[in-house]
């Protein structure tokens, strides 16, 4: 990784993706998104890798698109555009298929780009006083790369508003659309955070993998598809390796083996 760019292994099982342009608000280019893509391809295949945390350096988590990539888009023409267009697309597909569940700590300003990194995290911490915000038709462009991500996650409704007006929202309406899942003081969004890791580690990291896949799937396919769908995955979990040790430590009032194999990983 880069300057731009660090991954911390902060506790076992646990790795944070931290943007690291703070004083660009951690603005991003074509070089970081490369970066960004290029670390979630690899850790969605990173057996030791339970929970990734997805945070920004300093007092943003990140402000979007970088002002002198910008630039750089204004002299291309349409066809240069479209593979820059798709390389951002891919970064927003890596994060959101990892079968890692995602946390994003989410502080200061999350706009245009930034907002759609929101979207893609499967459980969002957001601070007190964060500013959100699809921006882009002020600009006199538009939220498309951004726009399955965020209306699969807010719906239809909100995202006619927050696209069309290009206004900023703060951290409790961000909460009250479902882009973000708690709302916290700034001096807690660390230790909610690590709640929220806690609650990811208890559970089996096939079963998440899976549950992540179901939760993304489940409201896009006709119901009795997604009943039969669904038969076949939990018969398959059910006589699965972890699924039966899972059931079987539980009827056995014992801890299940993948929280034994993590506290002795972090020594406790």
């Amino acid at each position: 990784m880069s300057a731009s760019l660090r991954l911390e292994r902060t506790r076992a099982g646990v790795v944070r993706v931290v943007l690291a342009r703070p004083e660009l608000r951690n603005a991003f280019d074509d070089a970081l998104i490369a970066e960004v893509t290029a670390a979630f391809e690899e850790l969605a295949s990173d057996a030791s890798t339970r929970v990734v945390v997805l945070a920004g350096e300093g007092k943003s988590f990140c402000a979007g698109a970088d002002l002198t990539w910008m630039k750089r888009m204004v002299a291309w023409g349409e066809e240069e555009n479209r593979r820059d267009a798709e390389a951002l697309g891919r970064m927003f597909l890596a994060i959101d298929s990892c079968p890692k569940p995602v946390v994003g700590r989410i502080h200061g300003a999350a706009l245009g780009g930034g907002t759609g990194l929101v979207a893609v995290c499967d459980v969002a911490v957001c601070a007190e006083g964060t500013l959100l915000g699809t921006t882009e038709v002020r600009l006199g462009i538009v939220p498309a790369v951004i726009s399955p991500f965020v209306v699969r996650k807010v719906g239809e409704s909100h995202a006619r508003r927050w696209f069309l007006t290009g206004e900023r929202f703060g951290a409790e309406e961000a909460l009250r659309a479902g882009l973000v899942h708690a709302v916290v003081a700034d001096a807690e969004l660390d230790a909610e955070v690590e709640r929220v890791i806690d609650a990811l580690l208890l559970g089996g990291p096939e079963a998440i993998a899976v549950s992540k896949g179901l939760a993304m799937r489940m409201g896009r396919v006709p119901l009795d598809e997604a009943v039969a769908e669904a038969a076949g995955v939990i018969a398959a979990r059910r006589v699965s390796a972890e699924g039966q040790e899972g059931m079987n430590a539980f009827l056995s009032k014992r801890a299940p083996a993948w929280t034994r194999d993590q506290e002795r990983r972090s020594g406790s």
